[in-house]
C-alpha cells in the first residue's frame, strides 16, 4: 500500500533471474558469482525490468527468523546472493553448491565499473548528509562515466517517504543504492519499488561510510579468511562484539540444526 498522494505509475515488469535458487534456512539463494551477477543487473537495465538484489549474511539470517516482516521483505527481492562468508561456509557444509562470496559493498563498485563504461544513471539513498556529498565526490572522481541522477541522505522521517519515492522516480535513474539500516532498508525498498520505477535497487548498507573514508574496511587477507566481522568488532567492540556473538551463535545453532534435518534444494 503507498501514500494516498502518491501517483503508483504502471509497474516494471518482474525480472525473473534464469537460474536454480539453493535453499537455505528456508530462504531460496542464487547460487551466482559477481560476473553472472552484475549481468542480470545490466540486462535489468538494457531491458527496464525490475530487481530488487537481497544480501544475505549470517546476521540477516538470524534477524529474518527473528523479525518476519524483515523475512518477508528480503525474500520478495527477486535475487538473493550470499553476502557473508559464513553463508557460504555454511553451503559447503551442507553439500551446496555457493559458487563465492558476492559481497554489497564490492556488487556496488562492481556496478559502478561496469556503469562508468556504460553511462548507468546512480541514484544514491542514505547515511548522512556529509556522507551522502562525500559518495558523489567518490563517484565522479573514480567513476566520471556515471550520471549522479539524484542523492539524499537516510534521514528522512515516514511522512517524507512518499516524498523521497517521488524525487527517485522523478530522477530516471538505472540503479539506486540504499544505504539504510535493516529493516528500514528492506521495508522502504518492499514498500516504494512501484513508485520509483528504478530498474535496479541495491540495499548496501555501511558500504557508503567504507567508500567515504570514514569507517576502514578489512584488509584483504581478513575478508579472504572470513573474518571480516572480526575486523569490524575489532574497531567497534563496545558497540559491535554482543551483536556478533549473539548473532553468530544463533547462526551456528541454525547451521546445526539444517544438518540434522536438511532441506531440499
Amino acid at each position: 500500500m503507498t501514500d494516498d498522494n502518491c501517483v503508483l505509475n504502471e509497474p516494471l515488469k518482474r525480472y525473473k533471474v534464469q537460474a536454480p535458487t539453493i535453499k537455505m534456512f528456508g530462504i531460496d539463494i542464487h547460487p551466482l558469482g559477481m560476473s553472472q551477477s552484475l549481468d542480470v543487473i545490466n540486462e535489468c537495465i538494457t531491458s527496464k525490468q525490475s530487481l530488487h538484489i537481497g544480501m544475505l549474511n549470517a546476521a540477516k539470517v538470524v534477524n529474518m527468523k527473528r523479525n518476519p516482516a524483515l523475512g518477508e521483505d528480503v525474500t520478495s527481492s527477486n535475487l538473493i546472493l550470499a553476502d557473508g562468508s559464513a553463508v557460504v561456509l555454511a553451503s559447503k557444509i551442507l553439500n551446496k553448491k555457493l559458487p563465492e562470496r558476492v559481497a554489497g559493498i564490492d556488487l556496488m563498485h562492481g556496478i559502478l565499473e561496469r556503469g562508468n563504461k556504460l553511462g548507468y544513471r546512480v541514484f544514491c539513498l542514505g547515511a548522512t548528509e556529509e556522507i551522502s556529498e562525500e559518495i558523489e565526490r567518490q563517484i565522479h572522481k573514480h567513476y566520471p562515466g556515471v550520471v549522479i541522477a539524484g542523492r539524499q541522505n537516510g534521514y528522512f522521517s515516514d511522512d517524507q517517504q512518499s516524498e523521497v519515492a517521488e524525487n527517485i522516480a522523478a530522477a530516471k535513474a538505472d540503479v539506486l543504492f540504499v544505504a539504510i539500516t535493516s529493516p528500514k532498508k528492506e521495508q522502504f525498498m518492499a514498500k516504494w519499488g512501484d513508485v520509483m520505477q528504478v530498474p535496479v535497487v541495491h540495499g548496501v548498507g555501511g558500504s557508503f561510510d567504507v567508500f567515504a573514508g570514514k569507517v576502514k574496511r578489512a584488509p584483504l587477507i581478513w575478508q579472504k579468511l572470513g573474518m571480516e566481522w572480526l575486523y569490524r568488532v575489532l574497531q567497534e567492540p563496545g558497540r559491535l562484539w554482543k551483536r556478533y556473538l549473539v548473532t553468530n551463535t544463533l547462526f551456528i545453532g541454525m547451521l546445526l540444526k539444517e544438518i540434522i534435518t536438511p532441506q531440499k534444494s
